[in-house]
């Protein structure tokens, strides 16, 4: 793992190490634009064509959406304590995000006899987007499918890639079941974010598109801002993490890894002014990369040694105002 000295670094380093990390999609634009165009025009046929293409899975209307049966039998296939994580994950959030809900309803006097207020209510509909492309990612169904679940959007749909089989992953399916997903549809990349712009003959036109996506979903959802809403846009992960003598070397490691492991383009920092707890914490670090996956650990060892590392200080106040 990368260190940095802070005392010891001028100031343009110090500059560049603390630049986030930015996603350039301007190159991604006119392929992106096409894939619109066509799924624009031809609905489901467009979207089956460009998901044989790059998904290499073939689909059909009676294929395409996902059947209660199949979110069954993702959720059985997986083991019990990833159906216990899933649970616990689920309940978590959910409980947050209960205590996040604005009044629904609220009014004042502002002077006798006339009254203001705000009346808060749920968007008529939701995509939620999971990308499949560097792995399975049930965590993102999780968080927000949830909080649409707990606002009582109306209709809540869910879009993601198919295998070259025409299967989805199991954990995905398995945290459908979990949150209480009905409705997914096969259905990853560009022509996911198309169909649900416009409406295909399948796949159910959408005021609202969320989730993490490769640089060509990111351009697909620029393109079309002005005709559906699509969210904050979502560049690469990125973790910075501040941590004194007293914290756990860890849980400190396993945080910085799981920024790391989402790709080469994360930044996954460690801010600390005690030396050997970044030892601890680099140690444990080496010895987890080693159960990791050829390509999980491909973008850790990416991360650790391009835009992440550890960071250290003279003083846990100068950790602070880092």
């Amino acid at each position: 793992m990368k260190r940095y000295y802070w005392s010891q670094m001028d100031s343009l380093a110090k500059e560049r190490l603390l630049k986030r990390a930015e996603r350039d999609i301007s190159e991604y634009l006119s392929v992106a634009q096409e894939i619109i165009d066509r799924v624009k025009a031809e609905g489901d046929q467009g979207v089956f064509f460009y998901t044989e293409k790059f998904d290499k899975a073939v689909l059909t209307r009676e294929n395409l959406r996902v059947t209660k049966e199949e979110i069954i039998e993702g959720y059985q296939r997986v083991d019990q304590e990833f159906k216990e994580a899933l649970e616990l994950a689920a309940e978590n959030i959910k409980k947050f995000h209960e205590k996040q809900m604005p009044q629904r309803f609220w009014f004042t006097e502002t002077q006798p006899g006339i009254m203001v207020g705000e009346q808060t209510n749920p968007i008529s509909d939701v995509c939620i987007y999971v990308p499949r492309g560097k792995g399975s990612f049930p965590s993102v169904l999780l968080m927000l499918a949830i909080p649409a679940l707990v606002a009582q959007v109306e209709r809540v749909i869910v879009v993601t890639p198919p295998n070259p089989e025409g299967n989805l992953d199991d954990g995905v399916l398995a945290a459908c079941k979990v949150a209480g997903v009905k409705e997914v549809y096969k259905v990853g990349g560009v022509q996911a974010v198309a169909a649900v712009a416009f409406g295909t003959e399948s796949i159910p036109k959408c005021s609202k598109i969320i989730g993490p996506g490769n640089s060509y979903v990111t351009a697909a959802k620029r393109s079309l801002s002005g005709v559906l809403d699509v969210g904050s846009p979502a560049g690469p992960s990125e973790a910075i993490i501040l941590a004194d003598e007293y914290a756990d070397p860890l849980k400190v490691a396993l945080d910085l890894m799981i920024e790391a492991e989402h790709g080469p383009d994360s930044a996954s920092l460690l801010v600390t002014h005690d030396p050997s707890l970044a030892d601890k914490v680099e140690k444990i670090v080496k010895e987890q990369i080693k159960k990791l996956s050829p390509q999980r650990k491909e973008f850790v060892n990416a991360v650790f040694n391009g835009y992440g590392g550890i960071i250290i200080t003279d003083s846990l106040e100068e950790s602070i105002a880092v």
